[in-house]
């Protein structure tokens, strides 16, 4: 009699796991050996679901729970896109951090994609290289990619991969083209741009972009009567001309619109705007610290900020305070 009413009990029993809850007489097998008042329940220890609902909820956790390399080793985000021109051997820099309690060695490997807002292009696979990482410690890598010829700023993303498909995280890139600086044209008109540039950085950018431009260095700050002057970049005060201030003032007067490319400060200075804008006669003068236009040559966002500082030299603006109601 206890036998018979044990197993009608273990039929009758309601089964529970850990995803759901769902009455199959024999089907539930995430259980165990219950005695209560005489009646002994025999749930099995093999796992199984209790429910189709229960079935999909596991493998959408299955789907989403990182493993724990993935929660070890990660790539720590750029505050903003990476900038970078079209070419070989374009660096792009990433910062892995190891987030667990032991050592990471990892295999790692790059995949490069152009994206759009609807897709991703895989462009190119390749091993990168072995690295090993500290517990809660960062490192700083960088490595060389080749990026294909644009017309215009392209999105690409550079995923670094552990392994063959473990994902550490991804390095958004802009990438833009070589000639970036022919825009400046447009300010000119069919007028030579007026160029004061010793190390030959700028000049070597405008001949590339086919900008046509009259050496100042040549025919002298005071005789250039044109519509846009550049001045700059300098690597020290001492390679300014000869009462630069005078100078530009008087080419400002006169209607010329001049962006002035200030050197490094030599010492610690007192605080600077980034960049301000002088009005002077008919023309203005837009003066402009060194960080905003560092390595001119091979940093797109200071080729775009250039051209910016030289836009509002031929069309000032007033200040305006931000977030104002149009």
């Amino acid at each position: 009699m206890h036998r018979s009413r044990r197993r009608r009990s273990a039929q009758g029993a309601l089964c529970q796991c850990r995803f759901g809850i769902g009455a199959q007489p024999l089907g539930c097998r995430n259980a165990r050996r219950e005695g209560r008042a005489g009646v002994t329940q025999w749930r099995r220890q093999v796992p199984q679901f209790c429910s189709l609902k229960a079935a999909l909820l596991a493998v959408l956790f299955t789907a989403i729970r990182p493993s724990a390399a993935l929660a070890q080793l990660q790539v720590l985000p750029d505050k903003e896109p990476q900038r970078v021109f079209a070419g070989d051997g374009r660096r792009i820099a990433v910062l892995f951090h190891n987030a667990g309690g032991s050592l990471v060695t990892a295999n790692l490997r790059t995949r490069l994609y152009q994206t759009s807002s609807a897709t991703a292009v895989l462009l190119n696979e390749a091993p990168w290289k072995k690295l090993e990482v500290l517990p809660g410690q960062t490192v700083i890598e960088s490595t060389p990619l080749t990026f294909p010829a644009v017309k215009a700023e392209t999105r690409f993303a550079v995923q670094w991969v552990e392994g063959t498909n473990k994902l550490a995280g991804t390095t958004e890139v802009l990438v833009y083209p070589p000639d970036l600086l022919k825009d400046l044209k447009p300010l000119v008109g069919e007028e030579p741009l007026g160029v004061f540039d010793p190390h030959n950085q700028l000049k070597s950018l405008l001949k590339a972009a086919a900008v046509e431009f009259q050496d100042l260095e040549d025919t002298g700050l005071e005789n250039y009567h044109r519509k846009l002057a550049i001045i700059g970049p300098f690597q020290s005060k001492a390679q300014m001309p000869v009462e630069a201030g005078d100078k530009i003032k008087k080419m400002a007067t006169s209607g010329v619109a001049v962006v002035w490319m200030q050197p490094p400060p030599e010492k610690r200075q007192e605080l600077k705007p980034s960049f301000y804008t002088v009005p002077e006669g008919k023309g203005s003068v837009v003066v402009v610290q060194a960080d905003l236009i560092a390595n001119l040559p091979e940093n797109p966002q200071a080729q775009l900020s250039l051209i910016h500082f030289a836009r509002l030299a031929v069309h000032p603006e007033p200040p305006r305070l931000p977030y104002l109601q149009p």
